[in-house]
């Protein structure tokens, strides 16, 4: 068995601990640099030049930062060219009177859905105006079983649903309009069950009322 010298054992040692100190002095180097280079991006994203919304500007004549839209301009998706289906009027500026698109019995669904979400509260679950918060002091709506609605046009209810009407408040940002017209359909259905004779159901259901068919 050899035995290497003790000076040439030390001197592999030191060899060995200087190469382990310069590796960490690197990988120290590095993630110096990494973390300068890193901040300095963050800073200068951070500082850029930038106008918050709604502060003035010297810049442009009108003072402000905020720039208005070209004209013609449409966001994607709101064309809204359809204006029956979107404002309830018609082309004279008068309440239609038909809906927009085909009324089945999905979209009478859907509409007795967010009827009962929306509407309620105020104007009860039969239309009549007594809902929770009416019996709780809130102003009382009017019936829908009232002459005076039962024969206003669809639109009218479009209307009132988007813009509000005297107590109420405008729904047009919770409901969109597809869901608008859901619930005029159902509000129709509404008015029609409290308002309807055994001859305004089909002789094949009439049995299932108990009527037997009669007239």
């Amino acid at each position: 068995m050899r035995i290497e010298p003790l000076t040439t054992y030390r001197a592999q040692t030191a060899e060995h601990g200087e190469k382990e100190r310069f590796a960490i002095s690197a990988r120290f180097a590095l993630i110096v640099v990494t973390l300068l280079f890193a901040s300095a991006c963050r800073q200068d994203m951070h500082d850029q030049p930038k106008y918050i919304p709604l502060r003035p500007s010297n810049f442009f004549a009108d003072g402000r930062s905020a720039r208005p839209l070209s004209e013609g301009t449409v966001a994607r998706g709101h064309l809204n060219d359809d204006t029956a289906f979107f404002t309830g009027k018609g082309p004279d500026g008068k309440d239609v009177n038909e809906f927009p698109f085909p009324v089945t019995k999905e979209v009478i669904l859907r509409g007795q859905q967010r009827f009962n979400v929306y509407c309620t509260p105020c104007h009860g679950r039969l239309g009549n105006g007594e809902g929770m918060v009416v019996k709780r002091g809130y102003r009382h709506p009017p019936t829908y079983h009232m002459d005076r609605l039962r024969q206003a046009p669809q639109g009218h209810f479009f209307d009132v649903i988007t813009n509000g009407f005297g107590a109420m408040p405008d729904y047009a940002a919770q409901i969109p309009p597809a869901d608008r017209w859901a619930i005029v359909a159902y509000i129709r259905a509404l008015q029609l069950s409290q308002q309807a004779s055994i001859n305004d159901v089909p002789a094949d259901a009439r049995g299932q009322l108990g009527a037997g068919g009669a007239k």
